[in-house]
């Protein structure tokens, strides 16, 4: 055996034992006649001993050892004169009797720390270097303790783990997919799938009706720190269920989730606000409600009442409310317009107002209103002695709503709100049927063409589709969409009239989806379900603001393995197989 224990096990009940450790050199550290090595592998780092007076050979061969060399040693578990508090092994430390050198290493691009000097870019060229730092590893750790918790909740509920095909039939309907040539079947393409959406469903209609998968998915989307082109889902549907029943299902879960792995005994149901609500209140459908600061809307407060030409021609004015900020500096104001102007939000300016310590009102628009009307703002705003009001007007109150929501959210972050250690759970209920898209010119589906409407909106999909709602959930937690769902349509002439709202031919529906449709000719029940991002769940568990670091081999911002060098062009032969021809531009080539 290459060792008897691992470098995370050994304690002081072990002193006296011989035992064999093998591991990389996380370290050397030479004293005098004394060196010290670090010894590390997947379970923690244990000290070994050299002491040139015992044995002056092998201390010398200790002395060459460098940066994760991987080694053997055989010696003898001892008590720690200098004990180290902060490690599980701290106590001890092995006298080493045999060294044994496996492997060496060249000196490592960066150090293999929790506090690493390589940038992002490096250490996704060398993930395997970076995953050997213990602050990534834990995060795996973390990921597999959730998909085992994952499986045993709904395995005893009476789900099944059902595997799906990764190469289906194309589903343009919604985010870009990524093709697959078939070489059998020359011109034609499979595509991997975004979720795996229509396959549950036909379990459904088989009579599985619980299932569930930890499953692969993949989209050819541009990328953010919450994206990554093949992605993992907690995807499940069920049978004869309600809206309600696959709530308290999965908030069932979630609670169980915070209590196996972070100790957290949530107790309360979670919050649940209708999609318009959420709108109104924080401008946003995944609301971060771990802190306040709602909104306020002050058109009766502020348009007409003054002669500030931008809220008088606005078609929406909001505010929030910054607790004990007046006191922030002209500079500091300054720096906050420019950051709602910046591309990213696009809003105009920023118009501010400082509550004084006489409970007067301090404002950068005073010349344009009487001192009454700020006084009313303040009222309006519930603002008090030393807060400090922040305002945004638009001609589209959708969108300047959006840019209000990142003023609040960079607030929270500038307050120290969004703790990573506190966790607000909601459900966003209600969402609109569909959503208009100016480059398709026509009614998209808001989430995918399969989502049952309200029951009290299906009269408006012939008069008027748009003020439909469906019925489909969201949950939420720290402004990150953990996961949502919906009740399905399982009934052939509702599927069919959805299609026909989204634009599709009877004979491209047929096309496209006539596998289902024609599936629920034959007794579909009623049935939902709900699609868990687990990679958010580690991230927001682990408390990273980037899902890459839970994933053991992520793709950077613009979509590449820079380890593996992919995406690449293949060669000519095997471009010939798949009967294939590139045809690039030639700035692009």
């Amino acid at each position: 055996m290459y060792r008897t224990h691992t470098c995370g096990e050994l304690r002081i009940a072990h002193v006296g034992e011989q035992v064999t450790l093998a591991g990389w050199v996380q370290r050397v550290r030479k004293m005098g006649g004394m060196t010290f090595v670090d010894l590390r592998d997947r379970y923690g780092i244990t000290q070994l001993v050299f002491n040139e007076e015992v044995n002056a050979a092998l201390c010398e061969q200790a002395n060459k050892l460098g940066r994760e060399y991987v080694i053997q040693i055989v010696g003898i578990v001892n008590e720690r004169y200098n004990k180290n508090k902060n490690l599980p092994t701290g106590d001890v430390e092995i006298i080493v009797n045999t060294l044994t050198m496996l492997n060496q290493s060249e000196v490592p691009p960066f150090t293999i720390e929790d506090q690493s000097d390589g940038g992002d870019d490096l250490r996704m060229k060398y993930r395997y270097l970076d995953l050997r730092r213990s602050c990534v590893r834990k995060n795996l750790e973390l990921r597999h303790r959730m998909c085992i918790e994952v499986r045993n909740y709904l395995s005893d509920l009476g789900f099944l783990e059902v595997e799906t095909p990764m190469l289906i039939g194309s589903t343009p309907e919604g985010a870009r997919d990524f093709v697959v040539p078939s070489r059998m079947n020359p011109g034609q393409f499979y595509a991997l799938p975004q979720s795996p959406q229509t396959l549950k469903q036909l379990l459904m209609v088989a009579g599985f009706d619980r299932y569930f998968q930890i499953v692969k998915c993949f989209r050819d989307e541009d990328l953010r720190a919450d994206r990554q082109p093949e992605f993992t889902q907690i995807d499940c549907e069920m049978s004869f269920v309600t809206q309600e029943d696959i709530i308290q299902t999965f908030e069932g879960m979630a609670k169980h989730l915070f209590k196996a792995l972070r100790g957290i005994d949530i107790t309360e149901p979670f919050l649940r606000l209708p999609w318009a609500e959420a709108m109104r209140r924080f401008g946003s459908d995944k609301p971060d409600m771990r802190f306040g600061m709602e909104f306020v809307e002050l058109m009766d407060t502020l348009k007409g009442t003054g002669t500030f030409p931008v809220f008088n021609e606005a078609e929406y004015i909001g505010g929030i409310c910054a607790k004990g900020c007046a006191s922030y500096t002209r500079k500091q104001l300054d720096q906050l317009t420019e950051w709602v102007k910046r591309p990213q939000i696009g809003a105009k300016g920023l118009v501010y107002a400082r509550v004084q310590e006489d409970g007067s009102v301090k404002s950068s628009v005073d010349k344009f209103y009487t001192p009454e009307v700020l006084l009313a703002l303040k009222e309006q705003m519930q603002a008090e002695a030393g807060d400090l009001i922040l305002i945004l007007s638009g001609a589209d109150t959708m969108r300047t709503r959006k840019q209000l929501c990142e003023l609040r959210l960079e607030m929270g972050e500038r307050l120290g709100l969004r703790d990573k250690n506190k966790f607000a759970l909601l459900w966003v209920t209600e969402f609109p049927m569909f959503e208009w898209s100016d480059e398709e010119q026509r009614l998209m589906a808001m989430h995918h063409p399969f989502t049952h409407p309200m029951d009290a909106d299906i009269h408006l999909l012939d008069t008027d589709p748009a003020a439909v709602r469906a019925d489909a959930y969201d949950m939420v937690c720290n402004g990150v969409e953990l996961g949502g769902g919906s009740i399905r349509i399982h009934d052939p002439h509702l599927q069919a009239k959805m299609f026909e709202i989204l634009g599709f031919t009877p004979e491209k529906a047929q096309e496209q989806f006539g596998f289902l449709m024609n599936a629920f000719k034959y007794g579909a029940p009623p049935h939902g379900g709900l699609a868990y991002g687990l990679d958010r769940w580690v991230s927001i568990f682990a408390g990273l603001d980037s899902i890459r670091d839970c994933i053991a081999f992520p793709k950077n911002n613009s979509g590449r393995d820079v380890m593996l060098d992919a995406p690449a062009a293949i060669d000519q032969k095997q471009l010939d197989e798949l009967y294939l021809q590139i045809d690039l531009p030639t700035a692009e080539a």
